[in-house]
């Protein structure tokens, strides 16, 4: 067979491709609970970004399959084996501060802007050219492709779950939703929960905090919170110390006044949990505010846990359970959704990415102790484990092999804290779309993906392709 030049195959279809990744950014695919029903579990956007991708596969005649509106399928190859390609078309919500509208799918000095550009729905739209590519040149396969479709990737993973309680597993796989060359470990990923206990001392200070919210994910650094307070103190001497605070951090912020309430807002910056020093954690910034004032029994409890155990320690050294390997490096905190009322008290939610050694029963037993001296209870703890394949695995060895000839570059094996659909394979690792050296704008403003990249990973996974299934 004559070699393959997989680049120019991608260059006679980028118009195209450009195009169609375009298409598939317009689409809003947040999570929306409020639209939930059988034919679209998490959402309108989810299901209608579902469905362009299925029609899609089904006009280009390959085999599709939507199962129960979760999950869905395209498929290419015969063979009793499966390669498994595991995407995603749902997106973290969009914040705030974008440049162009975050489904617009603006092109700006030779990238796409747009929610989803970098995670996950630029990288599927490579991954299906890819298998298109390989289609439309009629490579004989001796094993079946599957690109398998998620729809909730970026909450509670129900989609995965759903989908292979009803399809099989594949042999081996990739997830095409983290950097390249090669991530063959990821830490265990932690979900937490903590409640307020409410006391029976309604004493209260210069001031009684009636609300407190910051953030939407578990997996994302709030850029905003927001507070209310009822004043019996100054209500100039109170505006005058928030104006004085936020200028001394360097911090975007404001208040309004409406008869003794008090309603404060400060800007931080959005990132992705797997890195919280990434971001500016705005819920840390307005607890650590509001715990210099002299709060109501509740509003201080809850204040004071999180300046005294979460605010700024994203190593997890405030609660005492700093941990690092050799494999995955730090454990890592981060606080991702704050919220408190008056009347039925304060929860936090907080995300946890443990090293692939780390003793989660350990950690679960600190963060206990830590909630109960700060007056709080521990929810939930929710841990899915590590996932690791070893380096020698034949998965492993065609890819690098396949990274090395695209880019003449030596294929390392890295090790993440995020958390990617390859830890639903039995044998599955995550490979780019992110080229070494390029910022990772995963779940902040702004997002996008350079068509340069586009194209060139279009290119290696159109090899990685065929050298799995041929």
């Amino acid at each position: 067979m004559t070699k393959i030049n997989w680049l120019d195959e991608v260059e006679k279809r980028k118009e195209a491709l450009i195009k169609d990744t375009q298409s598939f950014l317009r689409i809003n695919s947040v999570l929306n609970e409020e639209e939930a029903s059988p034919e679209a579990p998490f959402g309108k956007g989810i299901e209608e970004a579902l469905q362009y991708l299925l029609h899609k596969g089904k006009d280009d005649g390959f085999v599709t399959k939507n199962v129960d509106h979760y999950a869905g399928h395209i498929e290419h190859g015969q063979g009793d084996e499966l390669v498994g390609i595991l995407c995603h078309v749902d997106v973290v919500p969009e914040g705030d501060g974008w440049t162009d509208d975050p489904f617009s799918a603006s092109i700006r000095d030779g990238k796409i802007f747009a929610r989803g550009a970098i995670d996950d729905k630029g990288p599927t739209m490579a991954a299906y050219y890819a298998l298109k590519i390989v289609k439309e040149l009629e490579l004989p396969l001796s094993k079946r492709v599957r690109i398998i479709i998620g729809t909730d990737e970026e909450s509670s993973w129900q989609c995965v779950d759903h989908y292979f309680k009803n399809e099989e597993m594949p042999t081996m796989g990739f997830a095409p939703d983290a950097d390249f060359p090669i991530i063959y470990a990821e830490k265990g990923l932690g979900d937490i929960r903590l409640k307020l206990k409410q006391t029976e001392d309604k004493a209260t200070g210069t001031a009684t905090l009636l609300s407190f919210d910051s953030g939407r994910r578990l997996n994302m650094v709030p850029d905003h919170a927001k507070a209310t307070l009822e004043l019996s103190g100054s209500l100039e001497e109170a505006t005058h110390s928030f104006n004085r605070f936020i200028e001394a951090k360097g911090l975007e912020g404001g208040y309004t006044k409406e008869g003794d309430a008090l309603f404060l807002s400060i800007k931080g910056v959005s990132a992705h949990a797997m890195e919280p020093d990434n971001g500016n954690n705005a819920g840390y910034h307005l607890a650590e505010f509001l715990h210099s004032l002299a709060l109501d029994a509740d509003g201080t409890a809850f204040v004071s846990f999180v300046t005294e155990k979460l605010a700024f320690d994203s190593r997890g050294k405030k609660l005492g359970i700093a941990f690092q390997d050799d494999i995955t490096g730090d454990l890592t905190v981060n606080t991702g959704v704050f919220s408190y009322s008056q009347s039925t008290g304060g929860t936090l939610g907080v995300n946890i990415r443990f090293p692939v050694t780390c003793d989660v029963e350990a950690v679960r037993g600190k963060i206990n102790a830590a909630a109960e001296e700060g007056g709080f209870e521990l929810l939930k703890y929710e841990v899915a484990p590590p996932h690791h394949v070893p380096k020698d695995h034949e998965l492993i060895q065609a890819l690098q092999k396949v990274y090395e000839e695209q880019t003449g570059e030596k294929a390392e094996l890295l090790s993440i804290g995020g958390g990617t659909y390859a830890r639903s394979l039995e044998a599955g690792v995550a490979f780019g779309p992110l080229f070494p050296g390029r910022a990772d704008v995963a779940h902040q403003k702004d997002e996008h993906i350079f068509i340069e990249d586009l194209v060139k990973a279009t290119a290696i996974y159109a090899q990685a392709i065929y050298e799995l299934a041929k």
